[in-house]
């Protein structure tokens, strides 16, 4: 029952690796998803949001305006850190849930996390093997423009506000280069699997 963290920088490929794990059997934890979940409307952590920042954060239809948001903490350390003091604890939490019940259904269940923030968040955490998506700077901020309709600045900035690669690759167990072909990034997912899977 491994439970692995799977992380990468914007673009990185993060996300191939992750479904291709998923068509071997491994349950996904989304990270993202979760984050989207705990901010719901109604619920606790979008109150202390608005409390914390302002009523601006919230939509007319009572949900998390996030370019609103993004516009009070994008640069600002202090505030990004009182973001992230209300939105990480409920994270934490809800994806330990989701671990507990992926366990709890399979006890063989091969549970990946897959989580932008490892570095900057959950390093200390008790994972059997951090996986790391990793892909050059100059690929990554290319593949912005063109698969996200970013500008040249946009993916330049998106890069910069991350951390680096080598603080990611410090904490990896098993670095997947993304920066080859699909068939090559799949492979290499593969040989993944065959260490992790059930026997």
């Amino acid at each position: 029952m491994p439970l692995i963290a799977l992380t990468g920088g914007i673009a990185s490929g993060k996300s191939t690796i992750a479904a291709r794990l998923a068509e071997h059997g491994a349950v996904i934890v989304d990270a993202d998803r979760i984050v989207r979940d705990v901010q719901a409307p109604g619920s606790p952590v979008l109150d202390e949001l608005a409390a914390a920042f302002g009523d601006d954060v919230i939509a007319e239809d009572g949900s998390l305006n996030r370019v609103a948001l993004g516009a009070k903490v994008f640069g600002d350390r202090t505030q990004l850190d009182r973001l992230n003091a209300i939105v990480h604890p409920a994270v934490r939490d809800e994806s330990a849930r989701r671990f507990a019940a992926a366990f709890a259904a399979d006890a063989d269940a091969v549970v990946v996390y897959d989580v932008p923030l490892l570095v900057e968040a959950r390093a200390d955490d008790p994972w059997d093997l951090i996986v790391v998506a990793d892909a050059p700077a100059d690929l990554r901020a290319r593949r912005l423009v063109e698969l996200r309709g970013l500008t040249e600045d946009e993916a330049r900035a998106r890069l910069a506000s991350q951390v680096s690669d080598d603080d990611r690759r410090a904490l990896a167990d098993v670095v997947i280069d993304t920066s080859v072909s699909l068939d090559r990034t799949r492979a290499q997912t593969d040989a993944l699997w065959e260490r992790v899977r059930p026997r």
